[in-house]
């Protein structure tokens, strides 16, 4: 459950997020960590991120849906990913990340603020 206004909506091209999505890109979410609450088990997978840190990715336990990024207790924001709402039209990205890696195919929607690399 989110409470709150999330801290930013977008698309990220990245070879990591495309791995693990089986697609062109990753819809994300992102929510300070004050105010998300998780419920249900997890497994988590972590990876290296374009940064050097592991980057860790959190999945449903009973149907392994890709659910949230992020380590509870430890991280100050989470990546909710956006195929996991229960209300689909909820999101509203504005930013598209890692764009310098993307296939061709692995199409950019109109009207996002595009970042080649991670924004700062």
């Amino acid at each position: 459950m989110v409470d709150g206004a999330p801290l930013y909506m977008g698309l990220c091209y990245c070879a990591d997020c495309r791995k693990a999505s089986g697609s062109g890109f990753i819809p994300f979410i992102g929510v300070a960590s004050t105010g998300i609450q998780f419920t249900g088990a997890t497994r988590s997978f972590a990876s290296r991120s374009a940064s050097g840190t592991d980057a860790v990715r959190n999945f449903c336990a009973v149907c392994g849906s890709l659910v949230f990024g992020g380590v509870v207790g430890k991280d100050t924001s989470h990546t909710i990913y956006a195929g996991t709402l229960d209300d689909p039209t909820l999101f509203e990205p504005s930013i598209a990340i890692f764009a310098r890696g993307r296939p061709a195919w692995a199409i950019i929607p109109p009207g996002l603020t595009v970042y080649q690399a991670m924004p700062s």
